[in-house]
């Protein structure tokens, strides 16, 4: 049979470990926590900024638009004229579409469409577009400026006529491809997609 005082001292010691126990598991809890905030402040952060970036992009004053010698583009993918690059040691263009996709949701099967993007040249040498066609008979657009300074922005419409092929019940995609001289993305893309209803 046990010692009475032998069993307070076990029952102590137990009591002082399980506190032990309890002061390191928050210690812990308490460090996982704190780290845990700052990444998600981090990631909040990135994104926030990340996200600022793009507005930023999409944001232009009415005197940065270019207006001359618009483009129509068609449905066309044959052979177009070829790509005026500049040359490799001289400074050079950089296309930027900060929406490149638009999801338009559902239409109907008549409906003809019409949505707006931008373009922009944020490099150090003039952005010339020199061709640009539609991915579908259905889609025409239009680029307002064919050389986009340093700086500067051209619009683009792009209407779709849903009726233009029996698509209802369908998930239509229709794209922009614009060919230009920026080096590093010679050809740039603008896509459209919707839900056709069925009647």
């Amino acid at each position: 049979m046990s010692h009475p005082g032998t069993i307070r001292a076990s029952r102590k010691a137990r009591q002082e470990e399980f506190r032990r126990k309890a002061r390191r598991q928050k210690i812990i809890t308490s460090v996982l926590l704190i780290i845990g905030v700052l990444l998600v402040g981090w990631g909040g952060y990135a994104y926030i900024t990340g996200t600022q970036e793009n507005k930023d992009l999409r944001i232009y004053a009415l005197e940065d638009v270019v207006y001359d010698r618009p483009i129509q583009a068609v449905h066309e993918m044959g052979d177009g004229p070829p790509i005026p690059f500049l040359p490799a040691n001289e400074a050079q263009p950089t296309i930027i579409v900060p929406d490149n996709f638009e999801d338009l949701g559902t239409v109907g099967p008549q409906d003809v469409v019409t949505r707006q993007f931008i373009i922009r040249n944020t490099g150090d040498a003039p952005l010339t577009i020199s061709r640009a066609y539609t991915t579908c008979g259905c889609t025409t657009a239009e680029i307002s400026a064919s050389v986009i300074p340093p700086g500067k922005v051209a619009e683009v419409t792009i209407t779709i006529d849903i009726g233009f092929h029996d698509v209802a019940g369908q998930t239509v995609r229709r794209g922009l491809i614009i060919e230009n001289n920026d080096p590093s993305q010679s050809q740039a893309e603008i896509w459209i997609q919707a839900d056709v209803r069925d009647s």
